[in-house]
């Protein structure tokens, strides 16, 4: 199991983006708080395969946080499930990710992989 970070590391409200590598994947995470819980899903809108934060790291419409928000296409997708309820991919979901909370630590329960600060080779295919 990989640390991502300490839950005190999110802002309740907000969420924080992750990058993760190793033999067999490559990835963009995204992890949203709402309060104790945490949501943890693929970097990517299913509506073009582009990372939803045009401006790294930042998830939400303004200053917004109730749905994580695609910059390339104005989809809106809530953060409880992922599912897009307004723009060109409604009805779709972003792909989870394994994310767990383990005591205070934000963690990925995917073997064999490192935090990066930037993806070096390919991202993992989802479709």
């Amino acid at each position: 199991m990989l640390e991502l970070c300490r839950l005190v590391e999110i802002p309740d409200g907000g969420a924080r983006g992750f990058a993760v590598e190793g033999p067999d994947l490559a990835q963009r995470l995204v992890v949203a708080r709402r309060g104790s819980r945490i949501f943890g899903y693929v970097n990517l809108c299913p509506h073009a395969f582009s990372r939803l934060d045009s401006e790294i790291g930042q998830f939400f419409e303004y200053d917004d946080s109730t749905h994580l928000f695609c910059d390339s296409h104005a989809a809106l997708f809530r953060v409880e499930d992922g599912v897009c309820i307004e723009g060109p991919c409604e009805g779709q979901a972003l792909t989870p990710a394994a994310i767990e909370l383990v005591g205070d630590r934000v963690c990925l329960d995917q073997p064999n992989v490192a935090l990066v600060d930037e993806i070096s080779k390919i991202l993992s295919d989802l479709r």
